[in-house]
């Protein structure tokens, strides 16, 4: 009996060695997750911490998962997509699901928070011709996006590389909000609530004079309706061994959230004082 309960106990150590952890309170892993660090107010950096709606969320999340020790660590955009290409980086968000665009993140969480995407132009284009197609009513202007984004539709990429429209790229909401005050840009595509965050910011600052220095702006139309997730590299060598039990894990917590409503109730939390503002670009 001694023996085959030694032997029992040497089988049971083993089948613990892949994950590192045994759920029966051995050491954690350290796990470092990706958020954009130029998304207000869903994801951005003060003094390199992470803030905002996703990083609120997924705090609370991460807090509620056993067997990891989570960093969130705020990253330039474009920089964090190379990382997960590469398999450098484990997980990254929130991103839009782009299978095609972005083969490398896989799979995807369950949805997080549902963001709308909408197209803010200068009065002066609104007021010029009807602007109720998309992209077809569009043809002929600059539009800005945030670099590294993939917002805008397979026509709207299409409509681009055939010269009917000029896609430009901006490292943030804030640059592309005053690049279409100073009318370098004519319409600006992104998700709206981080729009007029931003705009909000820019105008309580001083820095966006809407209808005197800086142009008059409306909304267009909404382009559609996406939501964001936690997105995990498809590159797996063996380092990430732990990821199908981590994603079970906060599929299960997010899914249980969504049930709870504690999601809008997080969102609120986050938007109400809106005491903190985002670094100057």
């Amino acid at each position: 009996m001694i023996k085959t309960t030694r032997r029992l106990g040497i089988i049971a150590f083993i089948a613990c060695l892949p994950l590192l952890v045994c759920r029966t309170g051995a050491a954690e892993i350290d796990v470092t997750i990706y958020c954009d660090d130029n998304y207000p107010p869903y994801s951005y950096s003060i003094d390199g911490q992470a803030r905002g709606i996703y990083p609120a969320i997924l705090e609370k999340a991460f807090s509620r998962m056993k067997g990891y020790r989570i960093t969130v660590l705020p990253i330039p955009w474009k920089r964090g997509l190379h990382d997960i290409k590469n398999g450098r980086a484990f997980a990254i968000f929130p991103p839009y699901i782009r299978p095609l665009a972005r083969p490398y993140i896989w799979p995807y969480s369950t949805p997080i928070l549902k963001e709308e995407v909408v197209v803010l132009c200068r009065d002066e284009i609104m007021e010029s011709a009807p602007r109720h197609r998309w992209p077809e009513d569009f043809y002929g202007l600059a539009i800005g996006s945030n670099d590294g984004f993939v917002l805008g539709g397979d026509a709207f990429f299409q409509a681009a590389q055939k010269g009917h429209l000029t896609i430009e790229e901006a490292k943030s909401n804030r640059i592309n909000i005053l690049k279409l005050g100073i009318k370098r840009i004519d319409c600006y595509i992104n998700d709206r609530r981080a729009i007029l965050w931003e705009l909000n910011q820019l105008k309580q600052k001083g820095l966006y004079d809407e209808g005197g220095k800086h142009a008059a702006l409306q909304e267009a139309l909404v382009i559609s309706s996406e939501w964001g997730h936690l997105g995990f590299t498809r590159m797996d060598s063996g380092r990430f061994h732990f990821k199908e039990d981590f994603i079970r894990q906060f599929n299960a917590i997010i899914k249980t959230m969504h049930e709870r409503d504690e999601i809008p109730r997080i969102m609120d939390q986050v938007m109400a004082p809106l005491t903190e503002s985002p670094p100057t670009d």
